[in-house]
């Protein structure tokens, strides 16, 4: 099982999550295991701290394999999207078993390049028996064809493999094998921290070792949380709000965008933004306003905006007047004076902060490229900030999967299949040359995989695609790496696709 619901989606008997502006909590429970995480940040250093507490109500002593997995990316995300696989070349990790953790870092590409170090770190607290072992190595933690739900890494048992060095794929993995007596909760603090020097990273990890520093996050996030939240005249509900809103920013949901109609109708592009000062490189959350009736909406909205800002979330706000009967400009005065006055007064037409303009002076192609553009896009006219949310994602929960009954196979009526390989040429148990030689055969059985992804490339001169033997594909028109019409993983470890066939019986 996982301590939240993500990544097997594994059903328990019981599963709870509160989100606060301080942290996160779940709590989980599947037969005699209740488990408990509590994630916070850390206001006074760049650290996580994931705390996940193991309560075991069975009869006798368990033996509980806790084992962690990050990804390591440590470039920039353009870097990282473009091609992953050559960015991870550069990473290299270092274990640190006395510290129960793992370092990772960059090597520079060139002479002046300096880049950060991460460090990964699993603490159990108390005295409680434990062994811990280590893995950087992403393809022997997952193995070929696997995603980190079905890890080949998770279903054996015993240490990881503890290697190390400049692996080709990296991770962070760490396997802490504690033994739960009846009825004690046992408590292990997992950490990721990023500093700029290895010297920084091993001073974290001394002084996190200590109990009562960890202790001190959580008093310090929640102390922060306050502080913040008072800065900008905002309360827990409020911040609550803000992050459903920043949801829709980070991951734009259909709902509070523009009517598809709306943005099929849109015929210009980014540039179209900048002659209104705007550079369109942010996601845009656009609010119409159409009375001065709307100025609780809009403190609210600057509200939103400061407590973002603070987050770290970029964004460019814009707030278009349109109110009729030629009280815009006494309108545009009192939401400049607002914006002033809520201390958001500096973040005024500069990039990620709150651009007002007039709807007048903007042409129906200027108002629709905005409106197609916008990932958020709301009305004064629909109520205050939490009544479009509350309206229109409502009713956007997932519908329950239909369940069929699984009928058993009868052997009667299938026939086994089994491949003639006798003619093929130097066939070597995966696969082999056709007679003429033309073709190569792949022969696999279920569940098995080749040792490395064998891609075939089809294509024309315009228009493309790459298929794996394991099925995955991306299509491309012109250019395979600038225009792919579908997405690329360029993953030969878990070989995933974007493009599938689905068949039902």
């Amino acid at each position: 099982m996982t301590t939240t619901w993500q990544a097997d989606g594994d059903v328990a008997s019981h599963y709870e999550v509160i989100f606060t502006d301080a942290g996160a909590e779940f709590t989980r429970k599947a037969d005699s295991l209740r488990v408990k995480t509590h994630i916070v940040v850390s206001p006074e250093d760049d650290i996580e701290l994931r705390r996940i507490t193991l309560l075991h109500r069975g009869r006798h002593p368990r033996t509980i394999a806790l084992t962690t997995y990050a990804e390591v990316v440590l470039a920039p995300m353009a870097s990282d999207l473009a091609h992953p696989a050559f960015s991870n070349l550069f990473v290299q990790t270092k274990l640190v078993p006395d510290r129960d953790a793992i370092l990772c870092h960059r090597r520079p590409r060139a002479p002046e390049e300096r880049g950060p170090w991460l460090f990964h770190m699993a603490v159990v607290r108390g005295q409680v028996e434990s062994t811990v072992s280590f893995d950087t190595d992403r393809a022997a933690f997952l193995g070929r064809g696997h995603v980190p739900a079905t890890a080949t890494a998770l279903r054996q048992s015993g240490p990881l493999s503890n290697s190390a060095g400049a692996v080709l794929d990296p991770i962070l993995a760490i396997r802490q094998s504690v033994v739960l007596p009846p009825g004690v909760p046992v408590t292990i603090d997992v950490f990721y921290g990023v500093t700029e020097s290895r010297t920084h990273s091993q001073a974290l990890m001394e002084k996190y070792r200590d109990g009562p520093i960890a202790n001190r996050v959580f008093e310090l996030a929640s102390s922060h949380s306050h502080i913040l939240l008072r800065q900008i005249n905002a309360n827990e509900d409020d911040a609550a709000l803000f992050n459903r809103l920043a949801s829709a920013v980070l991951f734009p949901v259909a709902e509070l965008r523009a009517e598809g109609h709306v943005i099929t109708r849109n015929r210009r592009g980014q540039s179209g933004l900048w002659g209104w000062g705007i550079s369109g490189d942010l996601p845009i959350v656009l609010l119409t306003v159409t009375s001065d009736e709307s100025m609780t909406l809009i403190t609210a909205l600057i509200q939103a905006h400061h407590y973002w800002r603070l987050k770290g979330l970029k964004l460019d706000m814009v707030i278009l007047n349109t109110r009729q009967g030629g009280y815009q400009q006494e309108l545009h005065h009192r939401i400049i004076n607002l914006i002033t006055a809520c201390a958001e007064g500096n973040q005024i037409d500069k990039p990620g902060g709150i651009f007002v303009r007039n709807g007048e002076q903007l042409s129906a192609e200027d108002r629709l490229l905005l409106m197609s553009v916008a990932h958020v896009l709301l009305d004064d006219r629909a109520g205050d900030l939490s009544t479009p949310l509350t309206q229109k994602l409502s009713g956007t929960v997932a519908p329950q999967t239909t369940r069929i009954a699984r009928t058993s196979g009868d052997s009667a009526h299938c026939h086994l299949w089994h491949p003639d390989t006798y003619n093929l040429q130097f066939f070597n148990g995966i696969g082999g040359f056709s007679a003429d030689g033309r073709e190569y055969h792949i022969v696999l059985n279920e569940g098995k995989t080749t040792p490395t992804p064998w891609s075939n490339v089809l294509a024309n001169a315009q228009f493309g695609s790459v298929v794996s033997e394991a099925g995955q594909a991306y299509t491309w028109y012109e250019n395979a790496h600038e225009y792919r019409l579908t997405p690329w993983g360029n993953d030969p470890i878990s070989d995933r696709s974007g493009e599938s066939f689905y068949l039902r019986d």
